[in-house]
């Protein structure tokens, strides 16, 4: 029996967020294509096992232990805190991971040489976020404060910041930083934004506030505020407009990277891939609700334009 268990690997899925998030099916679908490009069904010859911290960070490490515990084959981490979490908690079992920036925190040495027992997809999401302040001071002119709600306990906030200030200083525009960790930080967030005045916002790319996707987008409409995203999923779902990499595709690239490492090769001899394609998504109802003209100039650049 015990051979027999031994001959299917197993793969633990370490999650920040929620399994029934509406992005994370398409994003396990990814993944499961990827492995299966690489010859593995799930079911036939792997096994996943899941397991998710609900946006509760400090729930990971103790996650990641049981992971290890398992004696997985392979981690999949689907961002930098859990990430950091499966790290902690081995330096032998491979880890994949798909995370915004995976240097700055420390995951590997360089995306091109990666080192220990982790790789994976790098977003880029924090280089990012000056094109989203480019972008939107674009579709909103007149703004001269613009806010940036980030996550307290990501990782690479600081650095988000920084490189959002610099963005909105160059175009003229003063930066109003907005943290939240909770749903009703969220709330207050807007509050906060509503009073001082604030006429556009940027919304950081972070597992936690991912999941709260609906109720950022509804207080958005709520409160007239013209905001763009990283993810495409934000603008379906009816933001203003978003621009980032496509995070499916990302996790279907996680997958080959498991399988690959499942056949024998070594996470530290595969390097960190970067997406190639970006997408800009407008939301032209929204746009209309919000009284904004987009220009032809965004217009000719999008993707999808979403009447």
């Amino acid at each position: 029996m015990r051979a027999q268990q031994k001959a299917v690997p197993v793969i633990g899925i370490l999650g920040a967020t929620s399994p029934d998030f509406p992005l994370v099916a398409a994003n396990l679908a990814g993944f499961r294509q990827g492995l299966g490009e690489t010859g593995y069904v799930e079911g036939q010859n792997v096994t996943i096992e899941h397991r998710w911290a609900n946006g509760e960070y400090d729930r990971l490490p103790a996650l990641a232990v049981d992971l290890v515990a398992r004696k997985v084959d392979a981690i999949a981490a689907t961002s930098v805190p859990s990430a950091l979490a499966a790290k902690s908690a081995t330096s032998t079992i491979p880890i994949v991971f798909s995370v915004g920036d995976a240097v700055e925190p420390g995951l590997v040495a360089s995306l091109a040489r990666p080192g220990g027992n982790l790789t994976g997809v790098s977003f880029l999401a924090v280089e990012l976020l000056p094109k989203l302040v480019e972008l939107l001071s674009e579709l909103v002119p007149q703004a001269r404060v613009m806010a940036l709600l980030v996550s307290p306990s990501n990782p690479n906030t600081p650095r988000n910041i920084v490189d959002a200030q610099e963005a909105a200083r160059a175009k003229g525009m003063q930066l109003q930083v907005l943290k939240a960790g909770t749903e009703r930080e969220i709330e207050a967030a807007f509050t906060s934004l509503v009073q001082s005045q604030t006429s556009a916002l940027v919304v950081g790319g972070d597992p936690f506030l991912s999941t709260r996707r609906d109720q950022l987008v509804a207080l958005a409409s709520r409160d007239m505020v013209p905001a763009i995203y990283l993810w495409r999923e934000f603008a379906e779902a009816g933001g203003l407009l978003s621009y980032g990499p496509s995070i499916p595709d990302a996790y279907r690239v996680m997958g080959i990277y498991a399988g690959r490492i499942l056949t024998g090769e070594k996470a530290a001899n595969l390097p960190v891939q970067q997406p190639t394609k970006f997408e800009l998504v407008v939301n032209l109802k929204t746009a209309k609700a919000l009284g904004l003209t987009v220009p032809p100039s965004i217009l000719a650049r999008a993707d999808e334009v979403i009447e």
